[in-house]
């Protein structure tokens, strides 16, 4: 068997009902499903069962330990020569598999990766995220462009492929709650291994559903990134601090803004009138910009709109976790555990 096809699953079975619908329609079928429960409260083992027919699946419960660990558990009862990951939340065209294997045939590869796109059906606030997480105007363009890339390619666990050897010799994901795949990538740059991206290997990809959940994944992000620095000092790019940058550069602007409002309240209008409002037209301008463009990409001045709203909580959502771990672990020098109990799946 070629491919081992590995999906951590919490409390989604209508998402790998989707996911599982997709993977029936592959114009190539020498593969298997491997889903992993993780500690489920509503399962998806009913949906499962409901593709046996059509596709070779396998379905394991297990308790709750994150979606890293869950994927170890599942390549271990990996038959493939190669193990797919995905996210639950992705769906895949006709020709994926088809596509891994003819960039496999051209050249060979230890790991791989592919893009993700929004798909049609996708809500708007869903294709605003998803051009939020892909624009060169967010930082976000940097994953999945058939452009030369100015560093390494890193998949992403939403999407990424690799020899089930190689997987066992690295041992898969560690026990990181944030950024374990980016971990494993490093990892697998550091071994020796041969990586690509497959530009024609991609997924639509759903992300999340509301502007508060999508906060939550791109916070998370932002400590990952401050994490992944302690373990690989020179991990850390300047593109990573962009949007750190972009978050202190913000708040700074609207502080300005309200000195200069208080100003003008005591003192003379005109003098301080600048002040109050020419820091917002750095703010404005970075609002056009994405509206146009965006507007201009999904032919939705809706979505435009909507996308100037998910611009700004991809960055500083990203921002502030950054921010929150550098304090907590470069400045009081806490561990990674200690620094975010709460959030870490025990």
């Amino acid at each position: 068997m070629k491919y081992s096809i590995i999906v951590p699953v919490y409390n989604r079975p209508d998402e790998v009902d989707e996911l599982l619908g997709s993977l029936t329609e592959q114009t190539e079928k020498d593969f298997e499903v491997i889903i992993v429960e993780d500690g489920s409260s509503v399962t998806c083992e009913k949906v499962c069962n409901g593709y046996k027919a059509t596709l070779d699946i396998h379905y394991f419960m297990k308790e709750n330990s994150g979606p890293g660990q869950s994927r170890n558990y599942g390549v271990a009862r990996a038959k493939g020569e190669y193990v797919i990951i995905l996210d639950s939340d992705v769906v895949l065209p006709p020709g994926y598999i088809e596509s891994v294997s003819d960039e496999l045939e051209k050249a060979p590869a230890d790991a791989f990766g592919g893009p993700d796109k929004a798909h049609s059906s996708f809500t708007d606030i869903q294709k605003a995220i998803s051009y939020s997480m892909t624009s060169f105007f967010t930082t976000g363009g940097i994953r999945g462009s058939k452009k030369k890339k100015l560093d390494k390619f890193y998949p992403r666990s939403f999407n990424m492929g690799v020899r089930r050897d190689v997987y066992n010799k690295l041992g898969g994901f560690s026990k990181m709650r944030f950024g374990e795949d980016i971990d494993f990538s490093i990892r697998i740059f550091k071994a020796g291994c041969k990586c690509r991206l497959f530009p024609e290997s991609w997924v639509w990809h759903k992300r999340r559903t509301d502007f508060r959940k999508f906060f939550r994944q791109v916070y998370n992000s932002g400590i990952a990134r401050i994490n992944l620095y302690k373990k690989y000092p020179e991990s850390l790019k300047l593109v990573h601090l962009l949007p750190m940058v972009f978050t202190v550069g913000v708040l700074s602007l609207v502080v300005i803004s309200a000195v200069g409002r208080v100003l003008m309240h005591y003192d003379d209008i005109d003098r301080w009138y600048w002040l109050c409002a020419g820091p917002w037209l750095p703010i404005l301008a970075y609002c056009l910009l994405i509206f146009v463009d965006s507007s201009k990409q999904n032919r939705s001045l809706k979505i435009g709109l909507e996308s100037i709203a998910a611009s700004f909580v991809q960055l500083m959502g990203y921002g502030f976790g950054f921010i929150e771990a550098w304090w907590k672990r470069c400045v009081l020098g806490k561990d990674e555990f200690s620094a975010f109990e709460k959030t870490f799946y025990k």
